[in-house]
């Protein structure tokens, strides 16, 4: 892992060696305090540790007390020029506040969010995306390149550090994945600060998914990241699923990975239909355990060796092994719910 500092946001640790943080935004209407409360609570079920909420406005600050009260992750406050309304996100009790400091105006305001975020133990994200880069770095670079992406998000930085404030996080994104990859790469050699990873405006769950998967798991597979948003024009639940998702495949996350084969001429039972159920009856299951559903009785134990324990199927009847190792022979009716009773009796 790239050596990172480390933040509090909250009750939440972030860089300097914590677990890498699934976080998502709230996309209720602002004014809707009722339905942004239910859209949280489903969010930490779901699994996210950090949840931010658009504040457009002075009326909605009332948001931060009431999803406070609703939920025990932390809070940010995501806000644009109004260096008013970061003042009042930091009175309301919002535990981290995500705003440019380059674009709330004179010197006296950056300095006024960032006494108040020192006294109040609020750290700030610092947010780039290649619609924001200032006119003289697209000159500069002749565009919105990932070195005038990371030169922007050093010096909203700077702001901050003229102040002694440095309980900075950064995030760097675009819509291009390899834009995206670059800046990141570049802005982990330069500086210290946590690092948020995300593709920005990454389009619906389909595409979404494929962007978010190379452009956020390239980077943790080489270490660099500290918190993740998947972006999706879709439910932001769903955007939690994927985070945790790209997590277990690098072997990051917590819960149970099921290996499953994309089955053959060779698979004698409906094991796409078995796989399904056994996902989602696992959905909620908090083991580090590797399950392994695969088509074929003669090479399934063999190939899923590595797996915790697993099913095997064959001529409308199956086998139920651990680590590689056949424990029982079953009908086909029977495999899911011999595999779940197996696996309620693993240790965590």
């Amino acid at each position: 892992m790239r050596k990172s500092r480390k933040i509090k946001i909250g009750n939440l640790d972030m860089g300097g060696g914590a677990p890498v943080r699934i976080q998502s935004m709230l996309n209720v209407c602002a004014g809707d305090i009722e339905g942004n409360v239910q859209q949280a609570v489903a969010l930490e079920q779901a699994g996210c540790e950090l949840i931010r909420t658009a504040v457009p406005n002075k009326e909605a600050v009332a948001l931060i007390p009431a999803l406070k009260k609703a939920v025990s992750v932390p809070i940010v406050a995501d806000i644009h020029y109004d260096y008013r309304l970061a003042l009042d996100s930091i009175a309301a009790g919002v535990d981290k506040v995500r705003i440019n400091p380059g674009n709330i105006g004179a010197e006296d305001r950056v300095k006024q969010v960032a006494e108040a975020c020192k006294q109040n133990r609020v750290p700030v994200r610092i947010g780039v995306n290649s619609g924001s880069v200032e006119k003289c770095l697209l000159e500069k670079y002749g565009g919105p390149t990932p070195e005038a992406l990371v030169e922007s998000a050093l010096y909203h930085a700077s702001l901050l550090e003229k102040f002694d404030f440095e309980d900075i996080v950064l995030s760097i994104k675009s819509s291009n994945v390899d834009t995206m990859i670059k800046a990141y790469e570049y802005c982990a050699q330069r500086c210290d600060y946590p690092l948020h990873l995300g593709v920005t405006e990454a389009g619906t769950e389909r595409m979404g998914l494929i962007k978010s998967a190379i452009g956020i798991g390239s980077l943790l597979q080489r270490g660099i990241g500290d918190t993740i948003r998947v972006s999706l024009t879709a439910d932001p639940v769903r955007e939690i699923a994927a985070a945790h998702d790209i997590l277990m495949a690098l072997g990051l996350g917590q819960g149970v990975q099921i290996v499953s084969c994309p089955t053959c001429g060779r698979t004698k039972i409906d094991l796409i239909q078995i796989a399904d159920e056994i996902e989602k009856r696992l959905a909620g299951c908090k083991k580090n355990i590797r399950v392994a559903v695969m088509g074929c009785a003669v090479n399934g134990p063999g190939e899923a060796r590595e797996a915790d324990i697993g099913i095997a199927g064959g001529d409308g009847v199956g086998l139920l092994f651990k680590k590689g190792e056949i424990i029982r022979k079953l009908p086909e009716e029977q495999l899911v719910d011999a595999l779940l009773a197996e696996i309620e009796q693993m240790d965590e």
